[in-house]
């Protein structure tokens, strides 16, 4: 027999446990479905030395502030432990382990069913957190014909210099998460930083000048910088498909560490090695791939829900062509903040608007048996 939930929200990060938030302060039924085994798994499994880009004064979600000084930039285990935290304070239900396969119009064609391996579950309506970075990670096709010799990480495999051999790094991927990378691991190897520039913030992150101009620059994040503003609208593709600006790691870090920049592009092998745009060959022994992810939402078995770049097609968070249907923890969903932890709770709050708004009373369904004898 088919579970039946009111709301089902897919995936329990920062994003899917907002929208928990919003759904159960308004009294409505609501479950949130976690492949991972703990709350904040997603966060635990980066590199050891990764902090946020924002202080937590701005890390708070919904109803709970980021513990500590608020100056203070934290890890990503504290941010895994204030999430699982949060989850805990405010009693949301989330199940763990759980894997959605496939979601697809429930059988009698009034809301969505969700195929979960050996389990079923129905919904009026569902909302997709499953967040963008993370879907897929993303290595270019030539990746497999690099000699066998030569170690390959993507960045969500890496987590410490230790894992890697002797000898040259090349970090392939400019933005943020390859300079990180590519100045820790240059305390010990050669480095190549190869990618494009994306650009950097004016002042180093962490200095008094950026401390005194946070409050600028997080209402440039929420109020500028977002759908509203052709600033906004001409950043969203930018960073949807090249990466946001250097934060913690400025090109002068990069250059004082040590760290080859090259602008060319990594574009394929010659003799089983790397080769750039330009012809030049690298002779490295590891390469890290901080080149993203790509959208890996196949399992949405729905028409006219994603464009043809693999994008929801939607509305701030609202899918025009499936009633019901809703996502939240996009990047550049609403603006710039949507990237970040203390922005998931304004994009998951109108969503959850949005939906009671549409949907102000469901009728009770009774649970069938599925058509597959489930």
């Amino acid at each position: 027999m088919d579970q039946h939930i009111e709301t089902i929200v897919v995936g329990g990060g920062q994003a899917g446990l907002s929208a928990g938030y919003h759904l159960k302060r308004r009294g409505r039924p609501v479950l949130i479905l976690d492949e991972r085994q703990r709350t904040g798994d997603n966060w635990r499994r980066h590199w050891d030395t990764l902090r946020l880009y924002s202080p937590a004064r701005y890390d708070g979600l919904p109803g709970m502030p980021f513990p500590g000084p608020g100056g203070a930039f934290p890890t990503k285990d504290q941010v895994a432990d204030y999430l699982e935290t949060y989850a805990g304070r405010f009693e949301l239900p989330v199940e763990h382990g759980v894997r959605v396969e496939a979601l697809t119009a429930a059988d009698d064609g009034a809301g969505y069913a969700l195929d979960c391996g050996d389990r079923r579950f129905t919904a009026d309506h569902v909302i997709v957190a499953t967040g963008t970075f993370g879907t897929r990670a993303h290595t270019p096709a030539f990746a497999a014909e690099l000699d066998p010799a030569i170690t390959q990480l993507h960045s969500t495999e890496y987590h410490r210099p230790a894992q890697l051999p002797d000898g040259p790094v090349l970090v392939v991927g400019a933005s943020h998460s390859g300079a990180d990378i590519a100045i820790e691991v240059a305390r010990d190897h050669p480095t190549i930083l190869a990618g494009r520039a994306t650009g950097q913030l004016p002042v180093p992150l962490e200095s008094r000048r950026a401390r005194a101009a946070f409050p600028v620059l997080w209402f440039l994040a929420r109020r500028v910088f977002t759908l509203r503003t052709p600033i906004g609208r001409k950043m969203r593709p930018e960073i949807r498909t090249h990466g946001g600006p250097l934060l913690r790691v400025r090109a002068d870090d990069l250059a004082a560490a040590g760290v080859e920049r090259v602008t060319e592009r990594v574009a394929g092998v010659r003799d089983g090695k790397p080769v750039l745009d330009g012809g030049r060959v690298l002779d490295v022994a590891t390469v890290v791939w901080c080149t993203g992810f790509r959208q890996d939402f196949g399992w949405i078995r729905l028409p006219a829900v994603l464009g043809d770049d693999g994008w929801p097609i939607e509305e701030h968070g609202v899918v025009p062509s499936s009633p019901g249907l809703y996502f939240t923890g996009l990047a550049f969903q609403s603006g710039f903040s949507s990237m970040l932890v203390g922005g998931a709770g304004s994009d998951a709050e109108h969503v959850v608007r949005h939906l009671v708004a549409a949907h102000p009373v469901t009728a009770a369904r009774t649970p069938r048996p599925s058509v597959r004898g489930r």
